[in-house]
């Protein structure tokens, strides 16, 4: 076979380069079954429309983007900026009145602990 003739057969042999295409009715009746499923189990909603509809959950993950519903960002630093940033004014000073509470009492153990070390270490 030439070469031409093999160039010919990959050509037609190769698949599309072009995915499924969704209708903006398609994309919303997906993007309104995860916010359904998310407002009424808090979660799973992502995973759920992709068995259901057979569709990536990278492209719904996308659709949810474009439409502003997308899922708040979750982990270590999410957490901690909304821990730093949440609450009010009088939640805070609780939070601060409370460990100041915290911190009083373990220093008051830690010097009872030093007094007790310090007579055993001079009974050596």
């Amino acid at each position: 076979m030439s070469s031409k003739a093999k160039k010919a057969v990959k050509k037609t042999a190769k698949k599309s380069n072009k995915g499924k295409r969704y209708t903006p009715a398609q994309k919303k009746e997906v993007v309104d079954f995860v916010n359904e499923v998310n407002s009424s189990k808090g979660r799973g909603g992502q995973s759920a429309a992709s068995k259901k509809f057979g569709i990536s959950p990278l492209t719904i993950s996308s659709w949810l983007k474009a439409t502003g519903s997308a899922p708040k960002k979750r982990g270590r630093k999410a957490a901690a900026a909304k821990a730093s940033a949440g609450g009010s004014l009088e939640k805070k000073l609780d939070r601060l009145k409370n460990l100041a509470k915290d911190i009083d009492a373990t220093e008051k153990k830690l010097k009872q602990l030093r007094g007790q070390f310090d007579s055993l270490k001079a009974s050596l």
